[in-house]
């Protein structure tokens, strides 16, 4: 009797020690570029080189809607429906921390010049910001659904999805220093320091869907002008000679120059909603075909496979 006891009891040790090992991944060398997909139908991240190969997967059991590294050598994880988010170190997939947070996480951006990240929250209509060890600074209010961000300077331009603002914040305070009106479902986001621009895509609403960027000053969010899209442009990316757009209503990469003008474009991908430099290469990422589609002028030049539901596309490389 006292032998079988033992044994449960050693049992249920192990079954609790294993319980609180955290899950690791496999190590990303430091040294290594990549482009990662991240991956939300079946959660997963697969991180790319150059040459189009998949070099390590890391398979998740939780429902991450989003990702972003956070400097050079760690990974947020994040999910609209989870109540934490998730800090790993690449070098050595191992999780560095967990902070618990409200349900509702809609966006992370990551600003490297003061080393915080922000957080939005569709549930409490408020932004956040922490630092790298992911202790909270400051809450701020905002409008209806805040979700895209971008930073220049010392602020911070939210655009409320829900809403008919876009929120202008100092970001060390987060107070709100401006709110531009801008159009509902509005989404993606690009700024331009050449031409002193804000350019905004967006999905529309209801029967008027977007078929436009916007181009707002970035001092006073003035409409400086719109630019002609495909159905919904809601994945802006700006490069160092160009603006990237994919419109995932009619599957389509557009190649602005800083004036607003088409260079040229090209149908690709089945539903894209993010585009991405990578070396020499954009990528689009298809999330109905789960496919990395690598162009190169305007030519594809190889296809990568990757896991169901291609959300988000994060670069690491060399400066």
């Amino acid at each position: 009797m006292k032998k079988w006891a033992f044994f449960i009891f050693s049992l249920l040790q192990i079954i609790w020690l294993a319980g609180c090992t955290e899950k690791s991944y496999e190590p990303i060398e430091r040294d290594r570029n990549f482009i990662a997909s991240l991956n939300i139908q079946e959660p997963s991240l697969d991180f790319i080189d150059e040459d189009g190969n998949v070099f390590a997967t890391w398979s998740f059991d939780k429902a991450y809607s989003g990702a972003i590294l956070l400097g050079n050598d760690q990974i947020l994880l994040y999910g609209h429906q989870l109540n934490n988010i998730d800090v790993y170190t690449l070098s050595t997939g191992e999780k560095r921390y967990s902070k618990k947070v409200e349900i509702g996480t809609t966006n992370v951006y990551y600003d490297d010049n003061i080393k915080q990240f922000f957080i939005t929250n569709s549930k409490t209509n408020t932004v956040t910001s922490f630092d790298q060890k992911g202790d909270e600074l400051v809450r701020q209010q905002l409008g209806n659904y805040p979700m895209s961000m971008a930073s220049y300077k010392d602020k911070l331009y939210v655009i409320n999805f829900k809403d008919t603002k876009l929120s202008v914040l100092n970001m060390k305070d987060l107070t709100i220093e401006q709110e531009w009106p801008i159009q509902k479902s509005a989404h993606g986001i690009a700024i331009l320091e050449e031409t002193h621009e804000l350019w905004v895509g967006g999905h529309g609403e209801g029967s008027k869907p977007n078929s436009s960027v916007k181009k707002y000053d970035l001092t006073t969010g003035h409409l400086n002008g719109e630019i002609d899209m495909p159905l919904m442009p809601v994945g802006l990316k700006k490069t160092k000679d160009a603006v990237l757009v994919v419109s995932h209503g009619h599957n389509e990469l557009y190649v602005a120059d800083f004036d607003g003008h088409i260079k040229w474009h090209q149908e690709v991908g089945a539903n894209p909603f993010v585009v991405n430099q990578f070396k020499d290469y954009i990528v689009v990422a298809g999330y109905d075909d789960h496919t990395l589609y690598f162009i190169k002028g305007d030519q594809k030049e190889k296809t990568v496979d990757v896991g169901k539901g291609a959300f988000q596309l994060l670069v690491r490389e060399e400066q």
